[in-house]
């Protein structure tokens, strides 16, 4: 499904009839030849710029938190493995919380607002936590609210994202722009996870959030300076009921062949995922022994791959196909995922960064690909509450994930948690492997209104 051209305005969500006539696409991997004939998004898309560089920022100072938070709370705060891990479960709560209606929300809204405003709160927040450390006030139960209401935030900040991509470029740009937001998400990632670290043991874990304030600032400038004006959605579609629009957004996503597989996949690897990083940080301290000064470079290093499967997902989609292309990279890549738990001391610590690089090469190539796709395959009026739906469940079962491996990490001990977090990665992939993508050598052109009809 193309996007409507710019001098139309998005059409009813109900008016599926109108969606289907623009429903023909060709096949995303025709645009590679003439994409390559024209200077990058970087170099002739203004607001695309913008919009890249914000993100850039936003992910960096989001890495940043990421390993301060868990840092904070083990050598400040002397959390437990299961406090530390229920911080991560904390920060994905919200899209079980509030990720449908959101999805909703958000297709009634201007897109760009809503990123804006999601990104000041983030600010404030990770702020708060620096300003209460000076005043001799911070204590666990803040740690854990900042976590709860920050993800709060990225909730209505990601879907906005999301859907608002889709109005910024065209159709034939759409693939190269998910590719460069992906690599510079992964290599935001990999600065922040590296300087985090180093910032950590020279200011402190509290005062490392301070860079969260500049970039979240960074972030709201750029995003706030596109000059593309966002048209307002139809009044027709925010008369809708509210729970009318989020079921139809599960209904679509739960009851397409080719939906429904990545749906399922989402939410059953990102419950490993996120068993085992939620404990990572005390494998690495307790477990490996590793300095804290390291902590963050390694974690950066092995983060690299993210930029390898972005560079190269578009390539490889256009190579072998891009239905076979996610299942080399959602299955056959992270099965090195194995090595993590056998990580030692010394050169043991290759094993955690050749498991590390093929799971962020895999997952970002894959992601890439999917990202493309759907945002072609789905109109681009429903793709707030699909998106949503999609990340219900996707996200929702994170939290679950996160006090899933600090339970067991608290009953097992770490690496045993390791080890079962790791290997459910590799078969939640099987969930792919048995589905309509292994008889196919691309993902579909069509739309999803046209794939229901039929």
């Amino acid at each position: 499904m193309t996007a409507a051209p710019a001098r139309r305005s998005p059409t009813d969500p109900t008016d599926l009839a109108d969606v289907a006539d623009l429903a023909d696409i060709s096949d995303p991997t025709d645009h590679t030849t003439a994409a390559a004939r024209r200077p990058g998004l970087l170099r002739r898309h203004r607001d695309f710029r913008l919009l890249f560089a914000g993100e850039v920022a936003g992910k960096y100072g989001s890495s940043v938190t990421g390993l301060a938070l868990p840092l904070i709370a083990v050598t400040r705060l002397h959390a437990s493995a299961f406090q530390v891990s229920a911080l991560t479960a904390a920060s994905w709560l919200p899209w079980l919380l509030i990720g449908l209606p959101v999805g909703a929300w958000v297709d009634r809204l201007r897109r760009r607002p809503v990123m804006l405003a999601a990104a000041a709160t983030s600010l404030l927040l990770y702020l708060t936590v620096p300003v209460a450390a000076v005043l001799g006030l911070l204590d666990y139960p803040q740690l854990l609210a900042v976590a709860l209401c920050a993800g709060a935030a990225t909730v209505f900040f990601q879907t906005a994202y999301t859907a608002y991509l889709p109005s910024l470029v065209s159709a034939a740009d759409r693939a190269e722009g998910n590719a460069k937001l992906q690599g510079s998400a992964s290599a935001a990632q990999i600065v922040g996870l590296g300087t985090g670290g180093t910032l950590a043991q020279a200011f402190g874990p509290v005062n490392s959030l301070l860079a969260n304030t500049a970039t979240f600032l960074v972030s709201l400038l750029c995003t706030s300076s596109i000059r593309q004006r966002e048209a307002r959605p139809k009044p027709a579609a925010r008369r809708r009921h509210l729970l009318g629009e989020v079921g139809e957004g599960l209904r679509l996503v739960l009851g397409d062949r080719w939906l429904r597989p990545f749906l399922l996949y989402g939410a059953a690897a990102n419950l490993a995922l996120t068993a085992y990083q939620s404990i990572q940080v005390v494998f690495l301290l307790d477990h490996v022994h590793l300095p804290e000064s390291a902590l963050g470079t390694l974690i950066g290093a092995a983060s690299l791959g993210g930029v390898l499967g972005a560079l190269t997902a578009r390539r490889l989609g256009a190579a072998i196909g891009t239905a076979r292309a996610v299942l080399l990279c959602q299955l056959g890549l992270p099965s090195l995922v194995l090595l993590i738990p056998l990580t030692g001391r010394g050169a043991g610590v290759l094993c955690y960064l050749i498991g590390g690089l093929a799971v962020s090469g895999g997952v970002v190539a894959g992601n890439v690909l999917r990202a493309t796709f759907t945002q072609s395959y789905v109109p681009v009026e429903l793709l707030g509450r699909t998106s949503a739906a999609g990340a219900f469940l996707n996200y929702g079962l994170m939290p679950l994930g996160a006090l899933l491996g600090g339970s067991l990490a608290g009953r097992l001990g770490v690496l045993p948690a390791m080890w079962l977090g790791c290997a459910g990665l590799p078969l939640a992939a099987l969930l792919l492997w048995f589905s309509p993508l292994r008889h196919h050598r691309d993902l579909p052109t069509g739309s999803i209104v046209r794939a229901a009809a039929a």
